[in-house]
């Protein structure tokens, strides 16, 4: 479904990152046989701002190379020009997953010296946690420019009075406009969201105002009832009372 999409293009980026994470992660851990850690940073530093590299710095090259053979050398092997544009599209949108986290690499440090002084520092590069990857992709996907489908020397934007302004490197691609997600379309495998619960106060994706597609939502009082107030009777049982609570659920229409 939805080929060329920027929904496409998130989940490439996504999948070429959680790649390269989860890859660089093992290398680190010494799960893995073709890497480890970062062996460049072994030594080296500023001792005069009083720091020097050690620890286990993740080596994230072993986890890129992995993923591009991984991902990339299957549409490298596509032939004929139809498909070059979405090739040269799928292959930038992966590329732009593995640059996130190669770009949000950080530094981490822990000290040395009596009773907590820090007067050394030994420091070495980690990843960031896979959370703060993905909203920096989703950032890029909120922002997600549109090209044209027509490969010439170098991918190019679809509108002609922005084709002087350059594509990033970490910028997320697509070709073709989403379809509408909110009716149900068998044929493209989209389900609509119609019946699906949302939240009647939130503003975010989950809000019924979003969700519902502007088609408002349905009220509904659920009824739970669940055991509740359990004691311990010597000897030897559990008595408990029957609780019942009454929920409003929101489904759009």
């Amino acid at each position: 479904c939805c080929a060329g999409t920027k929904e496409m293009a998130f989940i490439s980026a996504v999948t070429a990152a959680g790649l390269v994470h989860s890859v660089t992660r093992s290398c680190s851990a010494g799960n893995m046989t073709e890497c480890s850690c970062d062996l460049t940073l072994r030594h080296g530093g500023s001792a005069s701002q009083g720091w020097h590299w050690g620890g286990c710095s993740d080596d994230i090259h072993y986890g890129m190379s992995f993923s591009r053979e991984f991902l990339d050398v299957p549409f490298k092997n596509i032939t004929g020009k139809s498909g070059s544009g979405l090739v040269a599209m799928n292959l930038h949108n992966n590329e732009a997953g593995r640059q996130a986290v190669a770009k949000l690499m950080s530094v981490d440090c822990r000290c040395h010296g009596v009773s907590g002084s820090c007067a050394v520092k030994t420091c070495w590069k980690t990843m960031s946690s896979f959370e703060k990857i993905g909203r920096f992709l989703k950032d890029k996907y909120e922002n997600s420019i549109q090209i044209s489908d027509r490969l010439k020397k170098k991918l190019r934007r679809k509108e002609k009075s922005q084709r002087k302004i350059p594509i990033g490197k970490e910028d997320l691609l697509y070709v073709n406009k989403s379809p509408n997600y909110c009716v149900e379309d068998q044929k493209l495998g989209i389900p609509g969201t119609q019946g699906r619960e949302c939240n009647r106060t939130s503003q975010g994706p989950e809000g019924c105002n979003l969700l519902c597609c502007g088609r408002g939502y349905n009220t509904h009082v659920v009824r739970h009832v669940e055991r509740c107030e359990c004691k311990f009777v010597w000897c030897c049982y559990v008595r408990c009372r029957r609780c019942e609570t009454m929920t409003d659920v929101h489904t759009c229409k």
